[in-house]
């Protein structure tokens, strides 16, 4: 099946992201802008949703119904995990790890138990123009954790990744057993991969299984199950390789499916409840189309 892409939102210069489905309506983020917007299929209806969220980026809703934020920050010291509460307020779950402040929240999860998973590199120019400068890097490490709420409400950090560099996107597996991780770098020296991890009994991670290796070209950024435990992932670029791609991986990394994207680097993706993919891209497009899946 050949995916036919309807535009929704035209590129508004900056980066779209973090797109999330709640049943009804599909938030996401426009980074640059600092906005959350709000899509109603139903209607067609495209508004903002929330503003001010300081190049808030990954979003991701609990078992509750309550939204969850990566926000990278305005300036060098607003690097943090947050969550929306129903008076508009923003609770800060994380914005430090060892008395160093993060790096760039980037992408999150949040598990049966409300645990949220979180990935934290370092991507240059992702948060404004603080984040040009390296120097604003307190962490000497590109990771991911785990914040476990604790009693009054606070949140405990855990680390849980030693091997990454510039971790991405990250998803449950269908059972739940295996956490995905999308290593990203950037440089020639670090790789671009799909990671398996092993979840312990002790919410620990073991050694990770690379499921598909990209080579020189752009790996993966955002991803998202299909109903059968398949990964679909968002990937490539324009400087070569296959191109812009969306992925559709078994879980074991073989490619099922390659579909071309209609932007030069798509960012991230999620579904509606009927098969429905919707995209973001580097541009700041949401695209939607119908996938069969």
């Amino acid at each position: 099946m050949n995916w036919q892409w309807e535009e929704l939102d035209p590129a508004y210069g900056g980066v779209s992201e973090g797109p999330v489905w709640d049943g009804n309506v599909l938030l996401y983020t426009r980074i640059q802008q600092s906005r959350i917007m709000r899509y109603a299929p139903s209607t067609g209806h495209l508004e903002i949703f929330r503003e001010s969220t300081n190049y808030a980026n990954g979003l991701a809703y609990d078992s509750l119904g309550r939204l969850y934020a990566c926000v990278g920050g305005a300036d060098e010291h607003n690097r943090r995990v947050v969550r929306y509460e129903p008076d508009g307020s923003e609770k800060v779950l994380a914005d430090r790890f060892e008395g160093k402040r993060l790096n760039i929240p980037n992408d999150l999860i949040v598990d049966a138990d409300m645990r949220v998973w979180f990935t934290d590199p370092f991507y240059e120019n992702a948060a404004g123009p603080w984040s040009a400068d390296r120097t604003h890097k307190d962490l000497d490490h590109d990771s991911v954790y785990r914040l476990d709420p604790q009693p009054g409400g606070d949140y405990s950090i855990t680390r849980l990744t030693f091997d990454t560099t510039r971790p991405n996107g990250l998803l449950f597996s269908k059972d739940g057993k295996t956490l995905y991780v999308a290593q990203s770098g950037r440089l020639a020296t670090e790789q671009r991969q799909l990671r398996a991890y092993p979840i312990q009994s002790d919410l620990s991670l073991g050694e990770a299984a690379i499921l598909h290796d990209f080579g020189a070209h752009r790996g993966i950024d955002g991803m998202c199950l299909d109903r059968e435990g398949n990964i679909v992932a968002t990937a490539g670029w324009e400087q070569g390789g296959p191109g812009p791609s969306i992925y559709v991986f078994a879980p074991d990394g073989t490619i099922i499916e390659r579909h071309n994207a209609p932007c030069t680097r798509p960012t991230n993706c999620c579904f509606a409840d009927n098969g429905t993919l919707y995209v973001t891209t580097i541009e700041g497009f949401l695209f939607r189309t119908e996938t069969g899946r």
